[in-house]
């Protein structure tokens, strides 16, 4: 599988590490019941289709990317530095 790093270029997935879902929201832990903490820090989903992934890129520039992917082809639709991802879903919410 080949990442098109937005600094680097396309590169090979080795030289990257999967960090996990970035769709994930962390509960407030003043309001959440331990229960949802735990679910939080250790249930995850395994999605079959399109999702979005952080990813590090440990062998190259050292950012932390969001990639979306599909999870049965590999197939990977676009990628995003998650500083810029994460302002956009910012300004995404804020408008809804």
């Amino acid at each position: 599988m080949v990442i098109n790093c937005p600094y680097c270029g396309p590169r090979s997935s080795q030289e990257f590490r999967y960090r996990g879902d970035a769709t994930r929201q962390r509960p407030d832990t003043t309001v959440a019941t331990a229960e949802e903490v735990a679910d939080h820090l250790y249930l995850r989903d395994n999605p079959c289709g399109e999702h979005r992934e952080h990813w590090f890129h440990a062998m190259g520039c050292r950012s932390w990317l969001v990639v979306v992917r599909d999870t049965l082809t590999h197939a990977i639709a676009s990628v995003a530095p998650a500083r810029t991802a994460a302002v956009a879903d910012s300004r995404a919410e804020t408008v809804a």
